[in-house]
């Protein structure tokens, strides 16, 4: 009895630590409804192309005038929002079931670390903007983005540092397919995220 007791406390403890030096409140749900909205927000700027005109599987690179681009972007602004509110509104509803705080020191530690990368990808993006060097911005997206998640690792679960793998390679390979970000796009923000959403809710429900 005393040994069943003193495994309960040492579990006890390492469950304290765990929730005091990692947020572990993350949703897969989130990932899924982040990875739905990428791939709705990627059919409509499908047929976006379409209205201009644009056959974007004919085999070719795509580059783009900078009004359609202004467009695109501002279609990825929404994707992105409304990824952003839904992650806050899932992991909040699990804060919430766990009995654990949404915002406390260990979340302040996360942002901070997953922002510095994803702040110096974005201001990066913006100078590719500045250059009308649209077709690196994908690749850029991707691999900054994969850094964030490897970077925020520390402070959340470990498995996101894989789907930070994940997106780096993609962003490293689609280097060499300039002109086809939707499709980089579509795989790394919709599909991955799907899966690892799907895996992580079945993991930690």
């Amino acid at each position: 009895m005393e040994t069943k007791n003193y495994h309960e406390d040492l579990s006890h403890i390492r469950s304290m630590m765990e929730r005091s030096s990692r947020f572990i409140s993350l949703s897969g749900l989130s990932g899924v409804v982040a990875g739905l909205a990428a791939l709705i927000g990627a059919a409509y700027v499908y047929f976006v192309f379409k209205r201009e005109g644009i056959d974007y599987f004919e085999g070719e690179r795509n580059f783009f005038a900078p009004a359609l681009v202004k467009e695109l972007t501002f279609i990825g602004t929404v994707i992105l929002l409304v990824a952003v509110f839904s992650g806050y509104i899932f992991t909040a509803h699990k804060s919430k079931k766990k009995g654990l705080k949404i915002w406390d020191a260990t979340t302040k530690r996360l942002l901070m670390t997953f922002a510095v990368p994803l702040l110096a990808g974005g201001v990066f993006c913006l100078a590719l903007l500045f250059h009308h060097l649209f077709v690196w911005i994908a690749p850029t997206t991707l691999i900054f983005y994969g850094l964030a998640l490897v970077s925020a690792e520390r402070y959340t679960l470990t498995d996101v540092k894989y789907l930070g793998y994940c997106e780096i390679i993609l962003g490293l390979f689609s280097l060499f397919f300039l002109g086809w970000g939707l499709v980089f796009w579509s795989v790394g923000f919709g599909i991955l995220h799907i899966v690892y959403g799907l895996i992580m809710h079945k993991k930690y429900k």
